[in-house]
């Protein structure tokens, strides 16, 4: 089996954000880039695949060459191969036509993405992806098993989880559970040195077009005043002549 587990290359959630000209670009100065968590879970399952049963494990990025690290970090947690696309990625459509061309051209049985990524949130790029390529899709994926040709997938639906059954080739978008927390793999010493000599192939991007432009940036407001209240009548009257909410 051979699988693609595609990686954001996403900011540390403790990392200070800031914007630059007009709030119209994103300040990357002192940012601690890390591999977005919904995708760190699938390359943890991929691993498992691996390890289990054989599999050979892929990973690729769309962007420029500050992507690498990132990169080089999955093949520290056991990847085979790493393929970056070298060009921005701008929004969810053209990244997924990127994506899209790296799954084609390699063959690939499986493709793990994250559900969103942290920064922008879009949660679209499996599904456009799959489109794509032709490939069944799965989305909010907590549970996935692969025997032969046939994958058991477990995801999360408002209220509980639903059992899928889905052929080959398939593409998931992954979450929390897909693994626990504790089985995240840290890169060692051994995986630190053996991903300096794995593949790092860099490919040139299909041509497409962004549908989507980000025009401003905004942080949120700060937080206001507290006002502490003892008893129900002034909280009552505060909501309804301040806040009002009632």
């Amino acid at each position: 089996m051979k699988i693609l587990v595609c990686i954001s290359h996403v900011p540390d959630t403790t990392s200070k954000i800031n914007f630059t000209d007009g709030d119209t670009k994103f300040d990357t100065n002192g940012v601690q880039f890390v591999i977005n968590p919904n995708d760190e879970f699938g390359l943890t399952r991929a691993m498992w695949f691996k390890e289990k049963q054989g599999a050979s494990v892929h990973v690729a990025t769309v962007g420029g060459p500050e992507t690498e690290p990132t990169l080089r970090k999955a093949l520290a947690i056991g990847a085979d191969e790493a393929i970056r696309v070298n060009t921005p990625a701008t929004d969810g459509y053209s990244v997924a036509k990127q994506l899209a061309g790296v799954v084609k051209d390699g063959g690939y049985d499986l493709v793990i993405g994250g559900r969103e990524s942290i920064d922008y949130n879009g949660g679209m790029v499996p599904g456009m992806m799959a489109k794509l390529i032709g490939a069944n899709f799965i989305n909010t994926c907590i549970g996935l098993e692969i025997e032969g040709n046939q994958a058991t997938v477990v995801r999360e639906i408002d209220g509980g989880k639903e059992n899928l059954e889905a052929s080959l080739p398939l593409v998931i978008g992954g979450q929390k559970g897909l693994v626990q927390e504790s089985d995240l793999r840290i890169p060692n010493m051994r995986g630190i040195m053996q991903a300096r000599s794995k593949p790092l192939h860099v490919i040139e991007p299909v041509d497409v077009a962004a549908e989507t432009q980000a025009i401003r940036f905004e942080k949120p407001a700060p937080r206001g005043t507290v006002k502490l209240v003892d008893n129900v009548d002034d909280l009552i009257n505060l909501l309804h002549n301040e806040a009002k909410v009632i």
